[in-house]
């Protein structure tokens, strides 16, 4: 193995949570994290949220002040080793894209908003790291500001993901908000999470676990601050001492008097809200302890990041178990692939598309029928509704929006109107990618044993010209195909040239 192969890589991770932003910084080797950094700032993304659903200009400060705190510690980290993901708050703000185009401006670098699910995906992946890989199933809790993974996994399999709306933030605005602490106000929360829980109660329970685990900062808040009262041991939450610090918190009477030991200033007055959480999650499914572990999402991001382009990408995985959920041909996806990937490399260097946008415009090509299991007709429509909105291990939200682009855009008119919903930096590019897919599936539209290979691709700014060899060019059902192609192009504003009278002879 060459020198360079044996170094470490310099990552990074920042998450945009709703509660707290955090910031690590970590040097990969032999598949484990070195860390450089770390940096945690109280930022509640979410107490920003109005009626509404859209963040006030005092939150978006908040969050843009802190980011730019890290700045400085990931300057000159490659892009492709640098993820920043946001949560339930960017997740459920309406003008969120404002914040993101601001953020994105000061860093330099592209924002992700992840599913629930892929958040919960993420938290097991390093929880599961920073703890012993001891035999059996794990409960993974993590209580953040806005939102509430659960996990059930062994070993680092997650085996069931869910993201409940809940979270200390939230639910601070929602029962206490005018500051005052009640036993009826904090029943009402525990209810209402109890509630939350109820539609995965049966089916975790049913699944079973060994080993309930906490990550995040609420439950490490709590056993800090059990610790501290002598009521559990360090690391643990026991369920009898979470009931004593219940009662405790209730006696405060207003969250301004929050004030215990173990206990940060700054998370006193959304700690309420989530013990109230907590205390649900523990009578939900009869917990009588809980050990905390350090390994949240920021680490779960990184590993992730390890295992990306690598026979461990989870992205793999999903994009394997979509073809077989859907039932896709996959003889005639592999062809439209093969030969998406033989038109790029012809274009590749012209076009300046990166290989990055390549594997996008292969995945594409691999999943472009998944909407024939719903209805040939508008198949392609299908296809990107079930992309954009499915719940897929290993892909953020823009990266699902930018797969099911492409498969909208592989047949019929041109997707002019999807196109520009995507950010406008990827507008060019992906507009390219949808061109080369879309001669890929009419060169194999009559749907043949092997992959349509032997064609030259020549470019001119943006202009495309297909030259075929005789046998090909003899198939007239096929030049039919490829001149409708060039009208949907055409009307769409882009040249694509196939005359006869440039066919090789």
């Amino acid at each position: 193995m060459p020198a360079t192969a044996r170094e470490p890589r310099r990552l990074a991770a920042i998450d945009l949570g709703s509660n707290s932003f955090h910031l690590l910084v970590a040097n990969a080797h032999q598949g484990e994290l070195q860390v450089v950094a770390r940096q945690g700032e109280k930022v509640q993304l979410a107490a920003g949220l109005d009626d509404d659903e859209r963040l006030d200009e005092a939150a978006m400060q908040r969050a843009l002040s802190c980011l730019g705190r890290f700045a400085p510690f990931v300057e000159g980290i490659p892009a492709q080793q640098l993820r920043v993901v946001g949560t339930n708050a960017l997740r459920s703000a309406s003008n969120s894209q404002t914040l993101i185009a601001r953020a994105e401006a000061l860093l330099g670098h592209e924002i992700e908003i992840i599913a629930g699910r892929e958040e919960a995906r993420l938290i097991y992946l390093g929880a599961a790291h920073a703890l012993a890989d001891v035999h059996g199933k794990r409960l993974i809790v993590d209580i953040g500001g806005g939102s509430t993974e659960l996990i059930i996994g062994e070993h680092f399999e997650p085996l069931a993901l869910e993201s409940l709306h809940m979270g200390c933030v939230a639910y601070t605005r929602r029962f206490f908000a005018d500051g005052g602490i009640t036993e009826r106000r904090f029943r009402q929360a525990e209810l209402a999470a109890l509630s939350e829980i109820a539609n995965i109660q049966r089916a975790y329970r049913e699944l079973g676990w060994n080993d309930p685990v906490g990550s995040s900062g609420t439950i490490k808040a709590v056993a800090a601050v059990l610790a501290a009262a002598g009521d559990s041991p360090e690391g643990i939450i026991q369920r009898d001492g979470l009931e004593r610090l219940r009662k405790r918190l209730i006696k405060c009477k207003q969250l301004d008097r929050v004030a215990l030991d173990g206990l940060k200033a700054d998370r006193a007055r959304v700690f309420p809200a989530g013990v109230a959480i907590l205390c649900a999650i523990f009578e939900a499914f009869e917990l009588t302890h809980m050990r905390y572990s350090d390994g949240a999402l920021r680490e779960g991001v990184l590993y992730d990041l390890i295992g990306r382009d690598t026979a461990e990408d989870p992205r793999l995985q999903t994009l394997a178990a979509q073809k077989r959920r859907y039932g896709v041909d996959t003889r005639q996806a592999d062809n439209v692939a093969a030969t998406a990937m033989a038109a790029l490399a012809q274009v590749q260097t012209h076009w300046q598309l990166s290989d990055e946008a390549g594997q996008f415009l292969a995945w594409a090509a691999e999943l472009h029928e998944i909407g024939l299991a719903i209805s040939h007709s508008q198949f392609h429509r299908h296809g990107a509704y079930l992309l954009e909105n499915a719940d897929l291990p290993g892909f953020s939200r823009p990266e699902q929006q930018l797969l099911a682009f492409l498969v909208r855009c592989h047949r019929r008119k041109f997707a002019v109107k999807e196109l520009e919903a995507l950010p406008c930096a990827l507008q060019p590019r992906y507009a390219r990618l949808a061109r080369l897919l879309r001669l890929a599936v009419a060169l194999n539209h009559s749907r043949p044993e092997q992959p349509i290979m032997d064609f030259t691709l020549n470019v001119g700014g943006e202009a495309l010209q297909l030259t075929l060899p005789r046998h090909l060019a003899e198939h007239a059902l096929l030049l039919n195909d490829l001149q409708q192609e060039a009208v949907y192009q055409q009307s769409a504003g882009y040249r694509l040239a196939v005359d006869p009278v440039a066919v090789e002879v």
